[in-house]
């Protein structure tokens, strides 16, 4: 299965039971929704799977049933953020051996590495292995800006193949644009800016909320290919209440409890975090059921 980063990834919830195991019955139940909404590939273990709670073995679980149930129909992806560099092409490489087709590449954990530590970080990972990565911009959450001019150094690692674009920068799609063309595809990863992204030529588009409203995600992604803007454009308001639900600390949390209010999730999350206290889940239950009573009416695609 090519991953050719084109379209609409869902970084995938990781859901859980009541007493802390994985439930895949919950996790099938979503993919399922993705795949008949029609998605371009999947993300497994992000920021939005609880990445850091997980262990490898559970990675694997997942792995492994992500790519049973979509049957190579579209690309599972894994999602490498490690601290230490041996230990993020030791999983690069496991994820590999476990039959992923493309990865997601962090910069270092924890340590706040600078322009040069981090390039040499994801060069260490590229040459590592033979499956297509994606590298990941956070600066928001993770405090390391790997700008457009740094991607100079990563030109000649045939596998880095694409960027996911979470800076809040606009622009920065544009800059990339400029200056590699379609060298590195370059996907948008803040819901809250999806459709400007798409608008200006982003190639796709990892989300977030999609989790909870695949159909709607991908009514969205449809409509702008079609140049249909007046269509796409009444749905991202409608959808913008509760796109918003992505650029929260407690992302995790809402989009869990989003997913679950919609039948295709559960809202128990693995510690540290919690579960929404009464007057905090009473609160995003609200926003969630009044979007929901006003959602519009979809065209089948």
């Amino acid at each position: 299965m090519h991953c050719n980063w084109l379209g609409v990834y869902p970084a995938l919830l990781t859901p859980f039971t009541k007493d802390d195991q994985l439930d895949l019955k919950v996790f099938e139940k979503n993919l399922q929704a993705q795949l008949q909404a029609g998605v371009h590939g999947i993300i497994i273990g992000g920021s939005l799977g609880e990445a850091s709670t997980l262990s490898e073995s559970e990675k694997e679980t997942m792995v492994r049933c992500a790519l049973a149930i979509c049957s190579g129909k579209i690309p599972v992806v894994v999602n490498i953020a490690e601290s230490v560099t041996q230990e993020a092409i030791r999983l690069a490489r496991q994820a590999q051996a476990w039959g992923a087709n493309g990865l997601m590449l962090l910069p270092p954990m924890r340590y706040r590495s600078d322009d040069r530590e981090t390039i040499q970080y994801f060069r260490s990972v590229a040459l590592a292995t033979d499956l297509p990565i994606m590298i990941y911009n956070n600066p928001i959450d993770y405090k390391i800006d790997f700008r457009p001019e740094l991607f100079d150094a990563l030109l000649d690692c045939p596998t880095v193949t694409a960027l996911k674009e979470s800076s809040r920068d606009v622009t920065n799609l544009t800059r990339m644009l400029n200056r590699f063309g379609d060298r590195f595809k370059i996907l948008c990863g803040v819901d809250t800016l999806a459709l400007e992204e798409l608008l200006l030529g982003a190639h796709g588009w990892v989300a977030g909320l999609v989790d909870a409203f695949p159909k709607e995600t991908m009514a969205i992604w449809h409509h702008v290919q079609r140049g249909e803007y007046e269509e796409a454009r009444a749905i991202y308001r409608w959808f913008m209440p509760l796109l918003e639900l992505d650029i929260h600390p407690k992302l995790v949390q809402y989009i869990k409890l989003a997913a679950q209010e919609e039948g295709i999730g559960s809202e128990y999350v693995r510690a540290p975090r919690l579960c929404l206290d009464e007057e905090e889940r009473g609160r995003i239950v609200s926003l969630i059921r009044n979007a929901v009573a006003k959602r519009p009416v979809l065209r089948s695609f």
